[in-house]
């Protein structure tokens, strides 16, 4: 299938993944096209029977548009995981190689990455990772924002693809699975102090919203 064509039902995926409606600026935003140019591709993908798209009322995927893009996110983020555990590629730097290979796998070969990874569910950034047969790891994550003074979690997901923010969390250590507890919540939507391995990091209220959490471990 046509790579552009991938690439723009991944991106309808990922939106909707995170914030459930998908609308046309924020497609193109993601895509990093202007919202004419969306337009055009959207009744394009409407006609390949790929998504259902109205005019000023959104875009959902259809169920063969869904399977196209459960796939290559599915690639993508196989192939993130790959790359940071196997090779040590840093994670801030994994989703623009990961992009390059998520249209080159094969399913065999996917599958065979899997098997050597151990049939992770999550990549390095904590988003899940699509089943060969669609299946997608469910959790209910809630931002470091939200975290009462005094109370341990542990960190699930972090949802940023920005190089910068990711290389300053990654020297602090906040990776997923990393627990840490809250010290301290600057009033109206001021900094956050977090511990981690008994040493304290300050964060900006929006760097910790990108922050996703499992509260008390669950």
């Amino acid at each position: 299938m046509n790579i552009t064509v991938e690439d723009y039902l991944k991106a309808i995926y990922e939106i909707e993944e995170k914030h459930g409606v998908v609308t046309t600026s924020d497609l193109a935003e993601q895509v990093g096209v202007a919202p004419a140019s969306a337009t055009t591709m959207l009744k394009k993908l409407g006609r390949m029977t790929l998504v259902d798209y109205t005019p000023y009322q959104g875009v959902t995927l259809t169920a063969a548009g869904r399977r196209v893009a459960l796939r290559v996110v599915r690639h993508h983020r196989l192939a993130e995981l790959f790359l940071f555990e196997t090779l040590g590629v840093p994670w801030d730097r994994v989703h623009a190689e990961a992009h390059k290979w998520e249209h080159a796998l094969s399913e065999d070969v996917a599958t065979r990455i899997e098997a050597f990874l151990n049939h992770p569910l999550y990549d390095p950034h904590g988003d899940p990772i699509p089943s060969a047969t669609g299946e997608v790891p469910q959790r209910d994550l809630t931002p470091l924002t939200t975290l009462a003074v005094g109370e341990t979690a542990l960190i699930a997901r972090v949802d940023t693809r920005e190089a910068e923010i990711l290389q300053y969390l990654g020297d602090l250590g906040l990776y997923p699975q990393t627990a840490l507890s809250l010290v301290s919540k600057a009033p109206f939507d001021g900094p956050l102090t977090v511990r981690v391995n008994e040493q304290q990091h300050i964060l900006g209220h929006a760097v910790a919203e990108k922050i996703l959490i499992l509260v008390n471990n669950e």
